[in-house]
C-alpha cells in the first residue's frame, strides 16, 4: 500500500495560536501538537541556516514513532551557490544533524528560485552528487568543512533509503532532458501549485510523488476550495496506485514507469490565513482517510469564525515581505 502522508509547510506561524493551536499552548509545545494532527511536516528552517544537531534531536523526540519529517535544503547551494563548488555546502548540511532524524527522514526537499534557469551539465553534476541513503549521506558529511566542528553529527542508527525532490519556478525546465535526468537519478519533480505563478507540471519520475499547495488563487494565503481538494484527491489517488491522470499537465508525453503504487507527499504552504492545516483535514478526508489530519475537516468553519473575529488575517511574520532571494518560510 502506498504511504500517503498530508500535512503542513513549517509549524511555528504567530497568526496560528487560538485557531489551529489552542489558547495559551507554550511554543515550546507547538511541534508536539502539530505532529499529532497532521501526518508530516516540511522542516523549512534548514533552508535559511545550518540546524544544530540538537535541534534535529529534539525534533525527533517531539514527534510520533511513525511520523515523517521532510527537510528543506539549504538556499545556500541553491540560491546563492547555484549548485556552483557546492561539494562543502552539502556535506556541512548532511553533517549538521539531519541525520539524527533517523526513520523520521523522508524526502529531502530542493527548491530553485525563478531566476534559476535550466543547465543541463550543471543539473546533472549536482544530482550526481545526491546521496541516495544515509550511509552515503555521512560518507558525504565526514567532508565537511571545520568550521563544523562542535555542531556535528556523523552516525547513523543504520542504513535507509534517502529520497530527493526538486521545485522548480523557471519555464526553462520545461524540457524533455530535465525530465529524463530526474528518471534517470531518480528524484521527483514537485507538483507545485502557486496560484498560477510558477510552472505547474506533473510528469512523475521516481517511485513517489511530492505536492506543494501554496494557495488556489493567492500565493500563500488563500484555501482550496471543496472542487479543487476533490480534483487534487483524484490526481492523487492515481499516483498512489502507480497510475497517472489523463488530463495531467506534463512536459514531457509519456506514460511514468510501471509502479504497483506511489508514496506520496503532501504540504499545504497557505498558511498565512490560517488556512494549511485545516485544507490538510480537507484533502485527507476526500481520500478517504482516518484520524489525523481527517479530524481537522471538522474544525475548519470553526477556524474562519475565529479569523473574522480578529478581524481579518494578520500578516505572518515568518513570510519575508519582499520576495528575495525566494518567498516562502
Amino acid at each position: 500500500m502506498a504511504d500517503i502522508r498530508i500535512g503542513i509547510s513549517g509549524w511555528r506561524y504567530e497568526p496560528w495560536r487560538g485557531v489551529f493551536y489552542p489558547e495559551k499552548l507554550r511554543q515550546a509545545d507547538e511541534l508536539n501538537y502539530a505532529s499529532r494532527a497532521v501526518g508530516s511536516i516540511e522542516i523549512n528552517g534548514s533552508f535559511y541556516s545550518l540546524q544544530r544537531p540538537e535541534s534535529w534531536a529534539n525534533w525527533y523526540e517531539d514527534t510520533p514513532e511513525d511520523f515523517v519529517f521532510s527537510v528543506k535544503a539549504p538556499r545556500y547551494i541553491t540560491h546563492i551557490r547555484r549548485l556552483k563548488d557546492i561539494e562543502k555546502p552539502l556535506a556541512n548540511f548532511f553533517a549538521s544533524g539531519v541525520l539524527r532524524l533517523q526513520q523520521k527522514l523522508g524526502p529531502v526537499l530542493w527548491q530553485f528560485p525563478p531566476t534559476f534557469r535550466f543547465d543541463p551539465e550543471r543539473f546533472e553534476a549536482f544530482l550526481r552528487q545526491l546521496p541516495h541513503d544515509t550511509e552515503q549521506a555521512l560518507h558525504l558529511a565526514r567532508k565537511r568543512e571545520a568550521r563544523m566542528e562542535g555542531r556535528e553529527h556523523l552516525a547513523i542508527d543504520e542504513a535507509r533509503p534517502l529520497r530527493h525532490a526538486v521545485e522548480i519556478r523557471h519555464e526553462s525546465f520545461e524540457d524533455r532532458a530535465f525530465v529524463d535526468l530526474l528518471r534517470d537519478y531518480h528524484v521527483a519533480l514537485v507538483v507545485a501549485d502557486t496560484a498560477g505563478k510558477w510552472p505547474l507540471k506533473e510528469d512523475v519520475t521516481s517511485d513517489f510523488v511530492y505536492l506543494r499547495l501554496h494557495g488556489e488563487e493567492e500565493l500563500y494565503a488563500s484555501g482550496y476550495t471543496d472542487a479543487a481538494l476533490k480534483d487534487w484527491a483524484r490526481r492523487m489517488k492515481a499516483w498512489s496506485e502507480g497510475t497517472q491522470v489523463d488530463d495531467a499537465r506534463l512536459i514531457v508525453e509519456r506514460k511514468p514507469p510501471s509502479r504497483k503504487h506511489r508514496d506520496l507527499y503532501c504540504y499545504f504552504d497557505n498558511d498565512m490565513k490560517v488556512k494549511a492545516p485545516f485544507d490538510a483535514g480537507k484533502l485527507a478526508r476526500h481520500l478517504g482517510l482516518d484520524g489525523a489530519p481527517a479530524s481537522l475537516a471538522d474544525r475548519a468553519a470553526e477556524a474562519d469564525r475565529i479569523i473574522a473575529a480578529r478581524g481579518g488575517p494578520r500578516r505572518n511574520p515568518s513570510k519575508p515581505r519582499k520576495q528575495k532571494p525566494t518567498p516562502d518560510a
